[in-house]
């Protein structure tokens, strides 16, 4: 079973539970506002993903915007970074898929595909 960081409001994510439904992958969702993981949790997601830290940053969304991040964030450190993500789930790029090995940032179908079909 995989873990599925979400938002309800979110068009993306309601595809993304779609698509694992439709498939037959059993999965928890969790609610990305309500229970944002924590700092820890962020840092082993990041570890285990291989992706650039970047990737894990909801960067079409208004908190995003609000704070200006695209110009800040090439000069907060890492640390900065991981707080600001656990301090407010909306940062966080959604879905956010969590699987034994794996862990993938937003709906990309054949990405989604290959880790679980």
């Amino acid at each position: 079973m995989v873990k599925v960081y979400c938002y309800s409001k979110c068009s993306t994510c309601r595809k993304a539970l779609k698509w694992l439904d439709d498939n037959g992958i059993g999965h928890e969702v969790i609610d990305i506002k309500t229970e944002n993981p924590d700092e820890e949790a962020l840092r082993k997601y990041h570890a285990v993903s291989g992706l650039p830290l970047k990737r894990f940053f909801n960067t079409s969304g208004m908190q995003y915007r609000d704070l200006e991040l695209s110009k800040k964030l090439p000069d907060m450190s890492e640390d900065e970074q991981f707080a600001l993500l656990a301090a407010d789930g909306m940062l966080v790029k959604r879905p956010l898929l969590v699987g034994d090995g794996f862990v993938l940032t937003g709906f990309r179908e054949a990405e989604w595909s290959e880790k679980l079909l």
